[in-house]
């Protein structure tokens, strides 16, 4: 982790004023538009966001389906989240960093936000087809020390074909997987992981209506 390096984040404040929740909600309308306010969502050094809790690191969280079976893969040494390292994880994504298009301050973050979160999925996984995006739910683990300081914003993305190839070598393992399958080796599934796979009908339904 760069000393240096600038990550989005909100004030924890702001989810308790519309009302904190562990776990999982699908409630995302409700959330979004507090989190994407004008002014709310702000970059602070990585270094010290790791360490305060009264602010929340946006992660975007990519679940990958394509008829009926789901991306996942296996957190490597070269992971850059080492507390999570030997994991495996339905969800794609990553800290979302600084760039010159993005300004903080204009009516429309959310679409710059949809934005870094391509460019985001791009740098760790080469998506080599057409898809669909919604985010259909929120995370928030407060029970562990990575989860206290990490807010998940699930993307669901609809594949028209399973052309997916990877690109950072912290991936390993990759496949295209059915709920079942899944199922099988929850117990090796990161806590965001296993919250998203106990939802998946329901963050089926949620995309397609």
């Amino acid at each position: 982790m760069a000393q240096k390096e600038q990550v989005l984040v909100v004030e924890r404040k702001v989810l308790e004023q519309v009302g904190m929740f562990q776990g999982l909600t699908l409630d995302v309308d409700r959330y979004l538009p507090k989190i994407f306010a004008q002014g709310v969502p702000c970059f602070m050094p990585r270094s010290q966001a790791e360490k305060d809790p009264s602010y929340k690191q946006i992660i975007p969280y990519v679940i990958m389906a394509c008829d009926g079976k789901y991306l996942n893969y296996v957190r490597g040494t070269r992971a850059g989240e080492t507390r999570l390292i030997g994991n495996r994880s339905i969800g794609i994504g990553g800290h979302i960093n600084p760039t010159d298009d993005m300004p903080l301050f204009n009516a429309n973050f959310r679409e710059t936000y949809l934005t870094a979160v391509e460019r985001e999925v791009a740098e760790e996984v080469s998506v080599e087809t057409t898809y669909s995006d919604r985010i259909v739910a929120l995370l928030n683990d407060d029970s562990n020390e990575v989860g206290s300081v990490h807010l998940g914003i699930v993307h669901y993305w609809i594949l028209d074909a399973p052309k997916v190839n990877k690109r950072e070598q912290m991936i390993t393992q990759m496949a295209f997987m059915t709920p079942a399958e899944l199922h099988e080796v929850r117990d090796t599934l990161e806590t965001w992981s296993q919250l998203c796979l106990d939802n998946l009908g329901e963050m089926a339904n949620k995309n397609i209506m």
